[in-house]
């Protein structure tokens, strides 16, 4: 179906759902600003299956004169509470949170399989311009990435200048409590990163491919871990204080309405009565719903201590040397300020 209504195309509520890479097209999909909200992520799996997207080829797409709004990142190292951040962007007149949009995994999955830098650069280029088409009067849209993303993230600031960025992380001794609570799946989930980061050649910890076969789950976890600090670590070097703020997740869950309004002053959207505590995204579980607070994440995070305590405190000492060899801070420079 073709998009031949320009109020259809300048509305940021027409979401760039995919990219078709054999029809170098675009799929797009109408979802409202309730329906961003109640989906833990802008997938099928929470939005439903669209059987009639409209489809929109990119050359077409370039052609195309839309409002184009401030483009911001919520990049992330997973387990971090950068979802609940991201809902909090939810501040009409001011920005939309984008929650892991399917079309900027589709862009990976293009470079994975071997495209040309160049193809790979426009088309990231283009997808990042249709995520930029802002919601009613809004003056920013504010993108967390799925975290296979992160490989392509400098680039894409590089190409947008104005764009900034807040890297939300979590202390490694947490991520691997996480990934330890979650079980097996989790732990695939982790080995699974980590293939797609040997892909993406942002893994260099002085290991040879066999190695990895003879590492535990949680070593895994942590080599993935540690690969995306190296990147984050990196990037705050290239682009400095001014487009780069850090947030680890223990700071985020203890002041979530302090970090919100640093967080949208770092975006330059100014003051709002909505960010502090009581927006709605910071007393509801991310992922499942229902009421969840601080309280009760330290309480989870405690039954996984006792439980694995002694598996998560070998691997960090491990870790740790690891990161002293390949010269990986374990703490992130430029903090979110609040």
């Amino acid at each position: 179906m073709a998009i031949n209504n320009s109020d259809i195309w300048n509305d940021g509520a027409w979401l760039a759902h995919r990219y078709d890479a054999s029809a170098d097209a675009f799929h797009l999909r109408h979802v409202s600003r309730p329906a961003h909200n109640a989906a833990t992520f802008l997938t099928d799996e929470y939005l439903g299956a669209e059987q009639s997207p409209m489809v929109l080829s990119r050359r077409d797409a370039k052609g195309r004169s839309a409002h184009s709004a401030n483009l911001h990142f919520i990049l992330h190292s997973a387990f971090c509470a950068s979802t609940m951040f991201a809902n909090g962007f939810d501040l009409p007149g001011l920005s939309m949170g984008l929650k892991e949009p399917v079309l900027l995994n589709d862009i990976v999955g293009f470079r994975r399989r071997g495209a040309p830098t160049l193809a790979v650069a426009e088309r990231l280029g283009d997808a990042l311009d249709m995520l930029a088409r802002p919601f009613a009067d809004d003056s920013a849209v504010v993108v967390k990435p799925s975290n296979i993303f992160n490989a392509l993230a400098p680039a894409s600031l590089a190409m947008r200048p104005s764009s900034k960025a807040i890297i939300v992380h979590a202390p490694l001794s947490m991520f691997l409590l996480s990934v330890a609570r979650k079980g097996l799946w989790c732990r695939l989930w982790c080995r699974e990163l980590l293939e797609g980061q040997i892909a993406d050649g942002i893994v260099d910890l002085g290991f040879e491919p066999g190695d990895f076969f003879r590492q535990t789950d949680l070593q895994i976890a942590a080599v993935g871990w540690l690969a995306q600090q190296k990147l984050f670590h990196d990037m705050t070097q290239k682009f400095g204080p001014e487009r780069i703020a850090t947030l680890d997740s223990e700071r985020l869950t203890a002041n979530p309405g302090k970090a919100l309004s640093s967080g949208a002053f770092h975006f330059e959207l100014g003051e709002h009565a909505a960010a502090n505590d009581a927006h709605p995204a910071f007393g509801t579980h991310s992922k499942f719903g229902g009421n969840f607070r601080t309280e009760d994440r330290h309480a989870e995070y405690a039954l996984a201590q006792t439980a694995h305590g002694d598996e998560i405190e070998k691997v960090l000492i491990w870790a740790e040397a690891v990161a002293k060899s390949a010269n990986i801070p374990l703490t992130l420079e430029h903090p979110l300020h609040f």
